[in-house]
């Protein structure tokens, strides 16, 4: 029988079952093990396992389902071909396979079965799927299919696996058996059927597990929420530490659900409530609180600090909700009992408004360098958060920047400050000496504040003066504590507090109050150090500054001086008469303020007038005032004495009222504004040069002006024109402006600029000098030209003879022709051509000048009795008021003055060399 089991060629083999475990990488990182985490990998297992035992038990009941299947569809099979009509009248046919293959084959394709075989009794097959074994025997028993009963066997055969066989014997009417019918039909076949329905099997599986997998996912996402990531040791501990926290605070802690539900409450809210012992879960309005206390509690909007009376307690509440995805889902209040912190919280608030008392007098109080305002700040601090009226009593020396000097008793009342007015005090500006008794006394000699808690009952006040004492009482005045001010071992004053509206004072007011007077003290003696310091610098600028300009027949002058808010400053102008009825005019400023700065400048204005009087030209003066600049700087850079003279600029013109000729040169300064006489008014082109000690030897260059008669020059330092708060062309534009008005005087000119330039207290140091120019008339200036021959000397003296009547100045004729003969006669003798001689009458002056084109200076000598010459300059020193020698750009001129109101030369007697020796003192020193 095993030949005609085996399955037909023509059918697929089906595949060997084979598992697919999957490897797990062993480099996966380790889990959380958090209690969600663990929840979650358990609930996972859980539904794996399920899901595989489902498929597992649905695997094996397939399969014993797939064998009894074998057996049902072996046996209709071959029941049903057996019996088919014509299946018994083929058989006994002359040729059953002829009848029987085709039909047996189209129902084994059909039923899907593996073959359907028909044979004799005998064992030779009618029919069979592969056509070459028809007519061969079958092998196997088949005896009891012989015997009229249906044979079904179970086989393995290699290669097709388990196979079901049915033999259904085929019966003629007289129960002969005809024929046998054997239909066979492998286990995989049934199983390929069942495995078909399988992916829906798993996928229904796939399906399940990955809705339980979200569904612990998503209780293991929020039970993670829940519990914080925490694990079970975690939890475990977390919950001891905050049940022991939470029982042993000494703060109350309730947790009320939104229904307004105690949910906890831990053992201090239970004893500061008083909460029953089932309070928890029952409605807050239900536990037997104050009403006002439950509503708080129940309210569930937040709270900080709000105190509440519970019984005899006092209670600080807060109150914060508890909020879950954006909804109240509750609130946690917490209960401070401050019943023993309210006496405290008085004393602390007392503490806080000193320490802010004294705050703002740090802030306050010396403010500004003024001693009087000083006095006043303190004042003001302390009315009204310490005191109701506050007064300051200073020594007269104080405010005047000087040192007490301990000798006075009195002092000077200098504030008085309260919440109201009038006040009952002493005005300011009265001296005040107070008796010993007197508090105030008590601690000036003490140095330490005086506490007087009752006035109505001080014997010191009545004695200090009876009425006045009286009139602080009428006005509610009741308490009084006063702190000497003592700054540096010094004792300035002393400040008192007065009390009329507030509460008596208490010792612990004593040390605020001291601590106020200190501060306060040292403010004001850095005042007074400041005021001193700002007097003696001030005391110093104006004794080197020009006290009285001088009177010139040239010019008309006028100036102003204005000193910068921060105090003294470097700021400096001058008018200097120069020889020939000239006039210098100097404006300089020295960069900085204070000391320094107004000493350098009274260094330079001194250079400036020493140069002067060598009769230099502008470029020249400024050259050497440039060197001198330079070698102060050094000087002071190497002692380390201060700073250096940066920025010291000067601007110097010399004006000549005989030409009309004005020179100016300048180093690093503005230049001039000229008002010509009809108004109009330009600026000038000088040269400029750097400012003094910073040109490195670079020369200076010289502007010449010709200036009609009532012109103005005015000469400014740069603060005139430059402000933080305009472009200085808008200042030159503002001058422009001020001075564009014809024939006013330099004094109103003056006050004209200050008012369109200058406000109160300008940021820097200003000086103005306004010159209006004047002219020599032509009749008063007469000149010469020498010839270069002795013989002229007496032609010249006797055109200055007459020159000198014409002017009426006959009485100083013989010795204006003594210096004329002898200046003349030398400069024939020692100079050269051409040799010039102008005399100027310059109000009650008579100068004589006269020039030639050498250099060489002549200087005085002591003359021996035997020699024949050598004493003209001792004539020329002795009967002139004056005398000099400048230099031009051509030669040199040497000048004499003398007054036309002085006592005439007499001319009687002889004047021999016996007579000119008798007027010469061998001591003397030439």
């Amino acid at each position: 029988m095993r030949a005609h089991r085996q399955v037909c060629p023509g059918r697929p083999s089906p595949a060997p079952a084979t598992s697919t475990a999957s490897a797990r990488s062993t480099g996966r990182r380790a889990r959380s093990r958090s209690v969600a985490s663990q929840v979650f990998r358990l609930h996972l297992a859980v539904v794996v396992l399920l899901v595989l035992a489902a498929v597992a038990s649905l695997v094996l009941e397939a399969r014993g389902t797939s064998l009894q299947e074998a057996y049902d569809r072996s046996r209709i099979g071959a029941e049903t071909f057996a019996h088919a009509p014509g299946t018994l009248s083929a058989m006994k046919s002359d040729d059953p396979s002829a009848l029987l293959q085709p039909a047996a084959e189209e129902a084994r394709k059909e039923s899907e079965v593996n073959y359907v075989i028909a044979f004799s009794p005998s064992g030779v097959r009618w029919t069979h799927p592969d056509p070459d074994l028809i007519g061969k025997r079958v092998v196997g028993s088949y005896s009891e299919a012989l015997a009229g009963r249906v044979h079904q066997e179970t086989y393995e055969t290699p290669g097709v696996g388990k196979a079901v066989d049915t033999m259904v014997p085929v019966v003629d009417r007289d129960g002969r058996v005809v024929g046998l019918v054997s239909v066979g039909i492998t286990v995989e076949s049934v199983n390929a059927r069942v495995t078909g329905q399988l992916p829906l099997v798993l996928g229904s599986a796939a399906v399940a597990l990955l809705l339980a997998t979200v569904g612990s996912a998503l209780v293991s996402r929020r039970l993670r929420r829940q519990t914080h990531g925490l694990d079970p040791a975690e939890m475990t501990r977390m919950y001891e530490h905050h049940d022991a926290v939470l029982h042993s605070v000494r703060e109350g802690v309730l947790v009320v659900s939104g229904e307004g539900r105690l949910l906890l409450a831990n053992d201090e809210a239970r004893r500061l409530l008083e909460l029953p012992a089932d309070a928890e879960q029952r409605q807050v309005s239900e536990l037997g609180l104050e009403p006002d206390a439950a509503r708080l509690l129940a309210s569930g909007r937040t709270v900080a600090d709000e105190v509440l009376l519970a019984g005899d307690r006092l209670l600080a509440v807060n109150v914060r909700p508890v909020d879950r995805r954006g909804a109240a889902s509750g609130s946690v209040a917490t209960l401070r009992d401050t019943t023993e912190l309210r006496a405290l919280t008085g004393r602390a608030e007392v503490a806080r408004e000193r320490l802010q008392l004294l705050y703002d007098a740090g802030v306050r109080v010396g403010t500004t360098l003024d001693v009087v305002r000083t006095a006043e700040e303190l004042a003001e601090v302390a009315v009204p958060g310490f005191a109701d009226f506050v007064t300051v009593e200073l020594f007269e020396a104080v405010p005047r920047g000087d040192e007490p000097d301990g000798a006075s008793t009195e002092m000077l009342r200098t504030v008085v400050h309260g919440i109201h007015e009038p006040h009952p005090f002493v005005p300011v500006g009265e001296l005040i000496r107070y008796v010993p008794s007197s508090p105030v006394a008590e601690s000036l000699a003490g140095g330490r504040a005086v506490l007087e808690p009752d006035l109505a009952g001080s014997e010191g006040r009545r004695a200090q003066h009876l009425e006045r004492a009286q009139r602080l009482l009428d006005h509610g005045v009741h308490a009084l504590i006063s702190a000497p001010l003592r700054a540096r071992g010094m004792v300035l004053g002393t400040v008192n507090f007065w009390r009329s509206q507030k509460p008596t004072f208490e010792e612990e007011d004593l040390s605020c109050a001291e601590e106020l007077a200190t501060r306060a003290a040292v403010s004001i003696d850095n005042a007074r150090r400041y005021t001193r310091e700002h007097t003696m610098a001030v005391a110093l600028q104006r004794s080197l500054l020009p006290h009285e300009l001088p009177a010139h027949s040239g010019v008309e002058v006028a100036h102003r001086y204005l000193p910068a808010q921060a105090g003294v400053g470097g700021d400096w102008f001058d008018v200097i008469p120069l020889p020939g009825a000239r006039v210098a005019l100097v404006v300089g400023d020295v960069v900085g303020h204070g000391l320094h700065a107004a000493a350098t400048m009274g260094r330079l204005r001194t250079a400036v007038h020493n140069f002067s009087a060598l009769d230099l030209p502008p470029d020249e003066l400024l050259s050497h005032l440039d060197e001198l600049v330079a070698k102060i700087d050094q000087d002071e850079t190497a002692e380390g004495e201060g700073p250096a003279v940066t920025g010291a600029t000067c601007l110097y013109a010399i004006y000549d009222p005989a030409t009309g000729l004005c020179s100016l040169a300048r180093a690093g300064h503005p230049g001039p504004a000229l008002v010509h006489p009809d108004g109009r008014v330009e600026y000038p082109q000088v040269p400029v040069s750097p400012p003094l000690g910073l040109g490195g030897g670079l020369p200076f260059e010289t502007a010449e002006l010709r200036l009609a008669e009532g012109s103005q020059l005015a000469l400014y330092t740069d603060g005139l024109v430059e402000d933080r708060t305009r472009d200085i062309d808008t200042g030159f534009e503002l001058l422009r402006t001020a001075l564009a008005q014809p024939g006013r005087a330099p004094e109103e000119s003056c006050r004209a600029v200050f008012e369109a330039l200058l406000p109160e207290r300008p940021a820097d140091d200003v000086a103005l000098l306004i010159a209006r120019t004047r002219l020599l008339g032509r009749d008063d200036v007469v000149a010469w030209d020498v010839p270069s021959d002795p013989a002229a000397v007496s032609r010249v003296r006797a055109d200055v003879t007459r020159q000198l009547e014409t002017w009426g100045l006959d009485q100083v004729a013989f010795t204006a022709e003594l210096l004329i003969s002898e200046l003349v006669t030398n400069a024939i003798r020692y100079g050269h051509d051409p040799i010039r001689l102008r005399l100027l009458r310059d109000g009650a002056t008579l100068i004589c000048e006269v020039s030639d084109g050498s250099s060489t200076s002549p200087h005085l000598r002591r003359a021996k009795a035997t020699d024949e010459g050598g004493r003209g300059l001792f004539l020329v020193a002795q009967f002139a008021q004056r005398w000099g020698t400048r230099y031009t750009g051509r030669g040199k001129v040497i000048w004499t003055e003398q007054s036309v109101h002085g006592p005439a030369l007499e001319t009687a007697g002889p004047m021999g060399d016996e007579a000119l020796l008798g007027l010469w003192d061998d001591d003397e020193t030439y």
